[in-house]
């Protein structure tokens, strides 16, 4: 959330307009029965939301969830790892964009400084989050130079480091194209260093093309979503804070589920929304890139997450 934008007075959701945990259980709850197995909490930072372990725990207890992770930034994660690991998260991802100070305070708009993180990442894994996941987005004349030392950091440990185009999220970050660093140029700029192979995916449909270190220092992933669009492949639904439902990370709107869920709709119903919802879907915004206009309106990224 960008600090010029969102500062000490900015007036953010009245909380009754912020989704309950109950009602956020109840439609993660739909979704599982129309097929999903995976969840991740996202944000914003998801570690400000209070009593976020009692969120994990009621998700975790839904029958077909099989993975249930979260992403974050890592300011709060050394006091928060614990209470996540005991509610029954299993997976963490900590987004984590150069091991220079200077630049992480850049590409993060705030000075709370890389120590913190790097102490959240140091307690996660000694709860037992492990492996974990490291993102990296990748800015062109802002962090690229700092790629190699990211991957030499956790070369041999174990957690998977993953690269990510700089992307047009929103319409706040003023993107553009020429500070996207591909994903090829990525691989090549630190396979000189630590060589790497392409290897086959976990399943179908992963975003990350995964890459392992031929020495058998572990593996890196590489999100091309920008020079190699994968919106045919994308499986992922995206549920905001105030109950709007995205079927695409560079949605202008979406569909308003709070008003049937307060309106007193039947689960039938409401699952009948989401299923009619994403039958229809038709979003391919980053195979259009190319030829779209650059002012065109999105959601901005920090209201659904990545």
């Amino acid at each position: 959330m960008p600090a010029e934008i969102f500062g000490e007075t900015y007036e953010f959701l009245p909380k009754p307009e912020i989704l309950t945990f109950e009602e956020i259980t109840r439609i993660a709850r739909l979704f599982v029965q129309l097929g999903v197995g995976k969840i991740r909490i996202t944000g914003g930072e998801p570690l400000l939301r209070r009593e976020l372990d009692r969120l994990i725990t009621a998700l975790k207890r839904i029958e077909g969830v099989t993975d249930l992770t979260l992403t974050t930034n890592g300011f709060l994660l050394e006091q928060m790892a614990e209470p996540l690991k005991r509610a029954g998260l299993d997976r963490l991802t900590v987004s984590l964009d150069s091991l220079d100070e200077k630049v992480f305070e850049r590409m993060n708009g705030r000075d709370y400084g890389l120590d913190r993180v790097l102490k959240g990442i140091s307690k996660a894994e000694g709860v037992g989050f492990y492996p974990l996941k490291i993102n990296a987005v990748v800015q062109r004349g802002v962090n690229d130079h700092t790629i190699t030392e990211l991957a030499k950091h956790f070369h041999g440990t174990g957690h998977i480091l993953r690269f990510i185009e700089f992307m047009d999220v929103g319409t706040r970050n003023k993107w553009d194209l020429s500070e996207v660093v591909s994903g090829a140029e990525m691989v090549e700029r630190i396979g000189k260093e630590l060589p790497l192979e392409p290897f086959e995916p976990n399943y179908p449909g992963e975003v990350a093309k995964r890459f392992r270190y031929l020495d058998g220092g572990g593996e890196i992933g590489i999100i091309t979503s920008v020079t190699q669009p994968f919106c045919g492949e994308c499986s992922r639904a995206r549920l905001s804070t105030d109950g709007n439902l995205f079927t695409c990370l560079f949605a202008e709107a979406g569909m308003d589920l709070r008003a049937p869920l307060r309106g007193g709709a039947s689960d039938d119903e409401i699952s009948k929304m989401i299923q009619d919802n994403w039958l229809q879907r038709t979003d391919r915004y980053s195979e259009l890139r190319s030829g779209a206009p650059g002012t065109s309106r999105k959601v901005e990224m920090y209201q659904i997450g990545g």
